[in-house]
């Protein structure tokens, strides 16, 4: 039949009106229309509950929003047919009821204009198999979900927005399948899209997701969506969360603004990025978990970490594959953690990475091919046994540690270039291995293969060139070399090249040559203290007894050392000797004696033979941790080496150990120093000092510490008659003389004095005694012929403080 136009208008009432086709009530109006009608309405709100089950058109009658359909309870507005719905404005407060309802297998209905402004269970819902087309449609709903799509319905959104969400902007549920083109969803207390349920399906097509109080898509219980030229950001959880066999592949989208994980992966998942980027994530770009779950990314970009996280996490079995991707201006790149985790990662740029670009642990493995690390802390860290990986013709550049490979890790590197490393270009230790072969490391401002502890790492047809220390140091028995050549020439070396035997050949093949120039002398990391030609026991015992104060160190001290020296002759006498710990903690303020005392105390070791050389070697913070993940060991691996037979003293250890450092490269210090000290507990005597209350915390900063220290030596700060005895010492040794009132002075002086946390004790006798020397000087140079005895003397007008002297008329001249 034709189409007929059916009229609604709230004040006719008449019979001649409803005779003309014009009704009272929108109910009124449908039951009388035929498929196929028109049904215009005047301007007004309507409570009514509309119910659309023909294929009929509903428009207003005088433009958008001049109708409003708004029942006391209830759905609003439910369609079962093909019908038509333009301009409308549904409002509704039913929390147990949608605003709007698309339901069954015939409604394939078009809904254009309608604004839903609403306080219901869920703005527009559709279900039961129905099949909807909405274009330029807007959802706010603060009360409920925006959007909802289940049974296996379908549905076509264009241009459409959610403006306001209690929950979900849009809920995609129990096999129906939702498609979005540029559409906006925001303000939503729930995620942006919530996808669950087997054969769940959304595909979105420049669309943006923003202001997201959850996560910006989350998919789960093997739902599947498809992003196209899509925008993700500003949401306060994740961008994108899978869970449970989820599916999301995402082509040419933007990710950015996200104070989470841009994408968090779990339960079997599988994530597909494609020429999309992120940046500006907080806890990660890609974090992916369980056994089961994927990653794959390819012609990416991930850039500006706003975080301390790792870009990139792969942990638990997980997998991850990269291509043609550019991670840049991050904490951290990739790190690849636990059994059976694994990384595929080709032709992929690293580049400003603060720290480390690649992280290998705990039993993980990476296969890295043609990719290219260039400004980072580290290059590649292989951490723990089990750990390792492949890489082919990879370039690591304007590093400070090209590749580090510790505690059992045994990664395999082909064809790969380390140039510019600051520090070295390979380094391996605590019995890491690793396998070398046709690599090159060049252009170095440290080491090219540095390898210690005696680790067989393999190296063959490496070459080192132009680096500054040496392009191979090697401690015994060393690595497995075959056919490797280094033309490092130090500076100032004169002699050509010699060709070393290199040890054993790998495989088993024949010896190789390593060819090997003389390296430069490893430039003094820490400030190191000779000691006197092995001077017996007794006399440095009696220079310790000369210090000033200190009755009770010196006690202690004399307790180990009488320790020792019964232990060495019990075990002379076939006796059991006891298990002594030679480390010392040190507690106590600023120039109190401790850095004397453990010189003295190297020194009294060396001379009873439990130690070879008796050196000091003081470190502070500032000698053991470098800038970036890596550098920090090989500091503290050197200054160990440097004590070797002598005293590694730690000044203000606790600055290893930060009150807010979690992530502060002092706890690597300290891990390594305790691996250290167990290793070769009995090559060095590690003393550790600072203030009492703060070497407590650095006691506790990792479980081995405390247990390799046998005892606390705690240094008073000095006696007001001990400073002055300090002072009167400096007289003697630089030949001065302290004048009648001059000590009494002295004395007032130190007892003026605050002795808060920046009191030096001992340095301040001695500053209070170099200030009394430059007094004296002004004084004495006034004279026209001063006399030895003037020379010599320090009189009460020489103390710093004016108000701490007495009577000093009589020196004026």
């Amino acid at each position: 039949m034709g189409e007929h136009r059916v009229r609604v208008t709230q004040d006719s009432g008449s019979r001649w009106r409803r005779r003309a086709g014009e009704y009272e009530t929108l109910r009124e109006a449908l039951a009388a229309a035929e498929p196929g009608d028109t049904v215009t309405v005047r301007p007004g709100v309507y409570r009514e509950n509309v119910l659309l089950d023909k294929a009929v058109t509903l428009l207003p009658a005088e433009g958008p929003g001049t109708v409003r359909i708004d029942p006391p309870s209830g759905v609003a507005l439910t369609v079962t047919a093909a019908a038509t719905v333009r301009d409308l404005l549904v409002e509704g407060y039913d929390s147990s009821a949608a605003a709007v309802r698309i339901t069954g297998p015939g409604a394939d209905a078009r809904l254009s204009g309608v604004r839903v402004d609403t306080h219901s269970a869920v703005g527009i819902e559709v279900d039961d198999r129905a099949d909807p087309h909405l274009s330029g449609c807007v959802v706010a709903n603060p009360s409920g979900l925006g959007l909802r799509l289940r049974g296996g319905a379908g549905a076509l959104f264009e241009d459409c927005e959610v403006t306001a969400a209690g929950q979900a902007g849009l809920a995609v549920l129990e096999g129906a399948k939702a498609r979005l083109e540029r559409c906006r969803l925001h303000h939503t207390a729930g995620a942006g899209v919530l996808l669950t349920d087997a054969g769940s399906l959304a595909e979105l097509t420049g669309c943006e997701v923003y202001e997201i109080r959850g996560s910006g898509v989350q998919a789960e219980s093997k739902a599947a969506g498809r992003l196209t030229d899509c925008e993700i950001h500003r949401v306060t959880g994740n961008g994108l969360t899978l869970d449970t066999e989820a599916e999301l592949d995402l082509f040419q989208c933007r990710l950015h603004d996200l104070p989470e994980n841009a994408a968090d992966l779990r339960g079997r998942s599988l994530l597909t990025l494609r020429q999309s980027s992120v940046r500006a994530f907080g806890r990660g770009a890609l974090s992916v978990w369980d056994p089961g779950t994927r990653a794959e990314a390819s012609g990416c970009e991930i850039e500006d970490s706003t975080g301390d996280y790792p870009a990139i996490w792969v942990s638990d079995g997980a997998q991850l594959t990269l291509s043609d991707c550019d991670l840049h201006d991050l904490p951290d790149a990739l790190f690849v953690l636990d059994r059976d985790s694994r990384a595929i990662v080709t032709d992929t740029s690293f580049s400003r990475i603060r720290s480390s670009a690649v992280s290998v642990s705990s039993g993980a493995s990476v296969a890295l091919e043609r990719c290219r690390v260039q400004q980072a802390g580290t290059g590649l860290w292989f951490r723990d046994h089990g750990s390792g990986g492949v890489l082919t013709g990879c370039e690591i550049s304007d590093v400070a540690t090209g590749v580090i490979v510790t505690k059992g890790a045994d990664p395999v590197l082909r064809d790969c270039v380390v140039r510019g490393s600051a520090e070295a270009a390979v380094y391996v230790s605590a019995q890491g291995r690793g396998s070398f072969e046709d690599c090159r490391v060049l252009q170095g401002r440290g080491f090219g293969f540095h390898i210690i502890d005696g680790c067989r790492s393999a190296l063959t047809r490496c070459r080192a060139e132009q680096n500054a220390r040496a392009g191979f140091e090697f401690s015994e028995p060393g690595p497995v070399v075959e056919a490797c050549t280094s033309d490092d020439v130090p500076p100032q070396a004169t002699a050509p090249a010699e060709s070393v035997p290199g040890p054993r050949a790998a495989h088993g093949g024949a010896a190789g040559t390593l060819q090997l120039t003389s390296a430069p002398a490893l430039a003094p990391l820490a400030q190191i203290t000779p000691i006197p030609d092995c001077r017996p026991a007794d006399e440095a015992l009696a220079e310790l007894d000369a210090l000033i104060g200190l009755a009770t160190v010196k006690q202690e001290v004399r307790t180990l050392i009488d320790l020792i020296s019964v232990g060495r002759r019990r075990r002379q006498a076939g006796l059991k000797a006891p298990s002594l710990r030679r480390h010392l903690v040190f507690t106590g303020s600023p120039g109190t004696g401790k850095t004397t005392v453990a010189r003295l105390y190297g020194e009294i070791l060396a001379a009873l033979g439990v130690l070879q050389r008796g050196h000091l070697v003081e470190v502070a913070r500032v000698d053991l941790v470098g800038e970036h993940i890596g550098s920090t060991a090989i500091r503290t691996q050197a200054a160990f080496d440097q004590a070797r037979g002598g005293v590694l003293f730690i000044d203000e250890a606790y600055a290893l150990a930060p009150e807010d450092g979690a992530r502060d490269f002092g706890r690597e210090a300290i891990d390594t120093l305790v691996k250290l000290m167990e290793d070769h507990r009995d090559e060095v005597v590690v003393i550790v000092a600072g203030y009492t209350a703060e070497m407590e915390r650095f006691l506790g900063a990792n479980p081995g510490v405390s247990s390799r220290f046998s005892r606390t030596v705690a240094f008073p700060d000095y006696t007001d008659s001990e400073l002055l005895e300090i002072a009167r010492t400096q007289c003697r040794e630089h030949e001065y003389e302290l004048a009648e009132g001059t000590a009494d002075g002295l004395l007032g002086h130190f007892a003026t004095l605050d002795r808060g946390p920046n009191f030096g004790n001992g340095r301040t006798a001695r500053q209070v005694f170099e200030t009394m020397v430059e007094r004296h000087a002004m004084r004495v140079a006034q004279l026209a012929d001063p006399s030895t005895e003037e020379l010599q003397l320090l009189v009460p007008a020489d103390l710093p403080l004016p108000s701490s002297r007495p009577d000093v008329a009589g020196w004026a001249h």
